[in-house]
């Protein structure tokens, strides 16, 4: 028998030691700082303590040579600058009680000192009052006096020089540089009131002014284009209170760059606000993509726990399914509102993008008393056996409007000219023209009535003439087990077969052609990381969307023009009618200006 590889051969005992300050600090940096874009967070929480307006950031080699951030705020007095390096040593805690209620950026008291043990740091400050500025160098401790107005400048020189080995994992100076400005704009996305701006190797990279404190200057930060394609978010729901911006589905991109969520103007990264924000996509946004957003959640502070990691970047929620639910409602409710119409007060947008808009008010339509909701294609007439238009169309508008009084201006879908390969509206607004998927629209027309109808009925189930056995892992046991009272509202039936294997005797009726195993065991993966009655809710509406699909308005059926403006009439009113099912866009409007271009008109 071969003798073990040293690697995994014992080895020998040592005795337990108390580790030196030194050592200890040097792996508190490695928590805390791992990158130069660490040190630009830490320091620009502690600015914003201080009540800064205005703050500044220099750097050089992307940070890794230098950081230095100056703050007008009420700066430290002299006898409290060498307890500012001191590890645990702070100013905003000082009990249980203000850690539990924390409203400060920061608190831990470790980030000064960590960085101090990894870098070569120094302090200037000058108290509010004080008649001088001093000077704190972090290797000596000297302390001498400097002149400074009012406010504190931490210098932070050769990042990791006491760590060298850390340093070789840095990426490249225009690398760093990106994270560091990356981190002082999330600042200034929570701080408006403030002003920032950032130098590298003595030239400006970046600037935003101290603005109105309630403009989030999304647009200044994010730019113009975000706003544009981003609805309001705002939102109450007891103690939890949503505001901000949330992207259309169009403006989903392949990364999750432009993802900003905030806690009590804290910038966080939190699964529980993640699951939030993509189950309120869920329904108009499908695949990878990633929407874009930037969220401000306002709670209580005793409700929520920031010390969680050294970073504050991750947060523990006291009860995260009020939190879920609040951030899900704001989404889907600032989605459902229906957009079009909103390119008269936006700017030009490049070619065939949707141009999105201020809201706008339309008198819903109301399918006839005798077409029951439950058969989706009986939501469209028949074609008459003479060939000619049906007499009544289901999306024709009110009988009881007269077509002299009606005012074509408030239709912001425009009146519908003519149809193209069977596919498309061609319609007229007062921006130019809308182009209309009639399937994709009318699915989703039919989706929303039909979960309307059908919100909180149990799904209908076929039994199997043979069960489908598969071996479970204790967690898909366990879940079946516990979630027994769930699974028939889904339409499925999933029972132990054995200590270890699990037994599908039911599927959904719509389902019945699929992979019995396969859906089981990804309803059990949903029920055993999320809420029962969320993971119902989604089967339900996949259901209901392959319904709709079947039953909307195929290709190459002919509409007459009634019907068409029928069409336009009933997207007006219903939730979500800018994207289908699947997460495609059901029209788009290309202005009088994009079509001069086109033909060069002006020039």
């Amino acid at each position: 028998m071969s003798a073990l590889p040293s690697s995994l051969a014992p080895a020998a005992r040592r005795p337990i030691r108390e580790l030196p300050d030194e050592l200890i600090s040097q792996i508190a940096a490695g928590e805390v700082v791992e990158r130069p874009a660490s040190v630009v967070r830490e320091l620009l929480d502690n600015a914003l303590d201080a009540g800064a307006r205005q703050v500044t950031v220099r750097l050089s080699a992307g940070g890794v040579r230098l950081i230095s951030v100056e703050d007008d705020g009420q700066g430290l007095p002299q006898d409290e600058l060498p307890l500012a390096l001191r590890r645990h040593a702070t100013s905003k805690i000082a009990s249980l009680n203000d850690l539990e209620t924390v409203g400060t950026m920061g608190f831990r008291g470790e980030a000064l000192a960590a960085i101090n043990a990894i870098a070569e740091l120094s302090l200037q400050s000058r108290f509010r009052g004080a008649d001088a500025a001093f000077a704190l160098d972090g290797r000596t401790g000297e302390l001498r006096p400097v002149a400074r107005a009012i406010g504190t400048t931490v210098e932070v020189r050769e990042l990791f020089f006491a760590t060298p080995a850390r340093r070789k994992f840095l990426k490249t100076d225009a690398t760093e540089l990106a994270h560091c400005i990356e981190a002082v704009r999330r600042h200034a996305l929570a701080r408006p009131d403030v002003g920032f701006s950032v130098w590298h190797e003595g030239r400006l990279v970046e600037q935003w002014r101290a603005a109105d404190a309630r403009d989030p200057r999304l647009a200044d930060a994010l730019g113009d284009e975000f706003v544009a394609q981003s609805v309001v978010v705002e939102h109450a729901a007891g103690a939890v209170r949503v505001a901000g911006r949330a992207g259309i589905p169009d403006a989903a991109r392949s990364r999750a760059d432009q993802q900003f969520f905030y806690v009590n103007g804290r910038f966080v990264r939190d699964k529980v606000l993640g699951h939030a924000v993509r189950s309120a996509y869920e329904d108009v946004l499908h695949g990878q993509r990633q929407p874009i957003y930037a969220l401000y959640l306002e709670i209580d502070p005793a409700r929520v726990d920031v010390n969680v990691h050294p970073t504050k970047i991750e947060v523990r929620f006291r009860d995260g399914r009020e939190v879920h639910q609040a951030v899900r409602h704001a989404i889907e409710n600032a989605l459902a509102a229906p957009r079009a119409g909103e390119a008269a007060a936006a700017p030009a947008e490049p070619f065939f993008k949707p141009q999105p808009a201020p809201s706008w008010t339309q008198p819903a339509i109301h399918f006839a008393a005798e077409r029951g909701l439950g058969d989706a294609a009986a939501m469209w007439p028949a074609a008459r056996s003479d060939g000619a238009a049906p007499r009544v169309a289901a999306f024709a508008p009110p009988s009881v409007v007269e077509p002299a009084a009606v005012d074509e201006q408030a239709w912001p879908l425009g009146r519908a000219l003519a149809q193209l390969q069977g596919i498309y509206i061609l319609a007229e607004n007062s921006q130019g023209l809308v182009i209309v998927d009639m399937h994709a629209a009318h699915e989703r027309i039919v989706y929303e009535r039909l979960k309307t109808q059908l919100d909180g009925a149990a799904i209908s189930s076929q039994p199997l003439l043979i069960p489908a056995t598969f071996a479970a892992t204790p967690q898909e046991v366990a879940t079946a087990e516990a979630c027994a009272a769930v699974l028939p509202s889904l339409g499925l039936e999933i029972t132990p077969f054995s200590p270890r294997t699990l037994a599908v005797r039911a599927v959904p009726g719509t389902l019945a052609d699929g992979d019995p195993v396969e859906l089981a065991r990804s309803v059990l993966a949903e029920l055993a990381n999320h809420d029962a009655s969320t993971v119902v809710q989604r089967a339900q509406n996949e259901l209901l969307s392959t319904m709709a699909c079947h039953g909307a308005v195929r290709a190459n059926r002919k509409l007459t023009i009634d019907e068409m403006n029928g069409l336009l009439r009933q997207m007006e009113a219903t939730e979500r009618s800018d994207q289908c099912n699947h997460g495609r866009p059901t029209w788009r409007q290309l202005s009088i200006r994009e079509l001069d271009s086109l033909f060069m008109r002006g020039r």
